[in-house]
C-alpha cells in the first residue's frame, strides 16, 4: 500500500477544523491528529550542532508541544515570580524561520500556596495548545482556557471549570466546528467539557460514567467519523467512549481496567487504537459502530507487551507501531494485533513518535531521536544525541523538524547552518 495513500485516506476519514495551511503543525499529532505530515525532504541525522537551522530559549518550564501556523509557532511555559511565591503561566509566539520570540503572554497567574504537586515528568504548562485560523487555543487545565488572536492579543479567558487534578494537567483540547472540547479527569467527578470558541462559554459539560478507583487521567479527545456521524473519542479510567459532539451525549462505550490513561486514540482500518494506562497497559483494537456498553461486542485485539503508558501510537498503512516508556518499539498487524518485530530504541520515552518522509521518528526523554524506516522488519536510520531532556512531541512544517526540550526549542533542517 502506498503511505502517501494512507496519509490521504487517513485525513478524510477524520474531520479538521484549523484554518493553517497544509504544510502546518495546528494540534498535538498534527494537522491530521494522528502524527502525520505531508512535509518531504526531513533530515535524517543531527546533534545539537548539527543540521540546527536555530536554537531559541525558552524561559521557565512547560511541556506542551509546539505547534505551527501560518509561519508561527505557538507554545506555553510557566514562569517563576521573583520571590517564587506565584508562576505566571504564559503563550508565547516564535517566528518559524528564525526563532526569536514574537510574543510572550500571561495567561494565568497561579499561587504556589493554592498549587497542586505536579509528577516529575510533568510541568505546569503541559497540555498543545491548537490553532483556528487566527485564533490560538492555551489550555492550563483546572487553572483555565484562553483564546489570544495570533498577534498575542486575549480575545477570551475562562477559568470557570475547576476540578481536582492529580499529578497536574496533561491532555491538550480538541477542536469541533465552533467548540473547544477537552477532558477533566481529575481526583474526583471527572467530566468532559466544551467550550464555545467564540466567547468562552460552556456549551455543555458531562460527567464521565467510570467505575475507577483511581479517576485521573491525561488524554487528548479525538474526532473521527463513523458512518457519516461524528463522535468525540475520549478514553479515560476504566473506560474509552463516545460522545455526540453536539451535546456531549454517550454514544457507547468500551470497559477495561486502567487509570492515568495518557495516549490519544488513533483511527483506522475500521478500528480505534488505544492504550489502557496504568498499572498494567495494554494496547487495545476496538470497532466504533457500537451502542451502549459494547465490551463484549466490539474489542477486536488487546496486547499488553510493549505497551506505552505515555506515547501515542502510530498508524502507517497495515502497521500499528508503539513505543513502550522504557523505549521498546514493537510494529504489529494492525487488524490483528499479530506482532511483527520488536526493538530496543533505548532511554525512557514520552514523546509519541510521528511519520513523514515515508520515515518514522522516535524521541527519548534523554533527546536522543532515532529514526527508522517503516515495514514489517525493523531498520533503523540513524541515532542522534541532542543530550537536553525532551518529553514534548516533535513538530514538522517548512521541511523541518521542530523540537521542544527543557530549554530550548530547536529547527532541525537539513544541511542548516545556524
Amino acid at each position: 500500500m502506498s503511505f502517501h495513500w494512507f496519509q490521504v485516506s487517513i485525513c478524510a476519514g477524520l474531520f479538521f477544523h484549523s484554518s493553517a495551511n497544509g504544510g502546518d503543525w495546528p494540534e498535538f499529532r498534527g494537522p491530521t491528529a494522528q502524527g502525520h505530515s505531508m512535509e518531504r525532504n526531513l533530515p535524517i541525522e543531527w546533534s545539537a550542532t548539527r543540521n540546527v537551522a536555530w536554537k531559541q530559549a525558552i524561559a521557565g518550564k512547560g511541556w506542551s508541544s509546539p505547534v505551527i501556523a501560518n509561519g508561527k509557532i505557538f507554545l506555553t511555559s510557566a514562569i517563576p515570580s521573583t520571590d517564587g511565591a506565584s508562576l505566571s503561566l504564559r503563550a508565547l509566539c516564535l517566528d518559524q524561520t528564525d526563532g526569536h520570540i514574537l510574543w510572550n503572554t500571561e495567561i494565568f497567574v497561579e499561587e504556589k500556596a493554592n498549587s497542586p504537586s505536579i509528577h516529575n515528568k510533568n510541568s505546569h504548562a503541559s497540555p498543545t495548545p491548537i490553532v483556528q485560523g487566527n485564533q490560538v487555543f492555551f489550555h492550563f487545565g483546572h487553572m483555565g482556557t484562553a483564546c489570544l488572536s495570533s498577534e498575542g492579543a486575549i480575545i477570551w479567558r475562562n477559568s470557570s471549570l475547576k476540578y481536582e487534578p492529580v499529578h497536574g494537567a496533561g491532555g491538550s483540547p480538541l477542536l469541533v466546528d465552533d467548540m473547544l472540547v477537552f477532558s477533566c479527569d481529575g481526583g474526583s467527578d471527572p467530566f468532559l467539557a466544551a467550550l464555545d470558541t467564540r466567547d468562552g462559554s460552556v456549551r455543555w459539560k458531562v460527567r464521565r460514567d467510570t467505575d475507577a478507583a483511581k479517576t485521573f487521567s491525561f488524554s487528548t479527545p479525538l474526532l473521527i467519523d463513523v458512518e457519516g456521524r461524528q463522535q468525540v473519542i475520549s478514553p479515560g479510567s476504566n473506560v474509552l467512549a463516545a460522545y455526540e459532539p453536539e451535546n456531549g451525549q454517550e454514544i457507547w462505550r468500551v470497559r477495561f481496567e486502567g487509570y492515568s490513561v495518557i495516549p490519544r486514540p488513533v483511527y483506522g482500518h475500521g478500528l480505534l487504537f488505544i492504550g489502557t494506562g496504568y498499572d498494567r497497559p495494554s494496547v487495545m483494537a476496538v470497532r466504533p459502530d457500537g451502542k451502549g456498553d459494547a465490551t463484549s461486542s466490539h474489542v477486536e485485539w488487546t496486547v499488553p507487551r510493549g505497551a506505552p503508558h505515555t506515547p501515542s501510537l502510530l498508524l502507517v498503512g497495515d502497521e500499528l507501531y508503539m513505543l513502550s516508556d522504557s523505549g521498546v518499539a514493537s510494529c504489529l498487524d494492525a487488524r490483528t494485533g499479530r506482532l511483527n518485530w520488536q526493538e530496543r530504541i533505548g532511554g525512557n520515552c514520552s514523546a509519541s513518535p510521528i511519520f513523514a518522509d515515508n520515515k518514522i521518528y522516535f524521541q527519548n526523554e534523554a533527546g536522543l531521536g532515532v529514526v527508522i524506516k517503516p515495514g514489517k522488519e525493523f531498520r533503523k536510520l540513524a541515532s542522534n544525541e541532542l543530550n537536553e531532556r525532551t518529553l514534548a512531541s516533535y513538530a514538522v512544517s517548512d521541511g523541518a523538524l521542530f523540537i521542544r526540550s527543557e530549554n530550548h526549542v530547536f529547527r532541525i533542517q537539513a544541511d542548516a547552518t545556524p
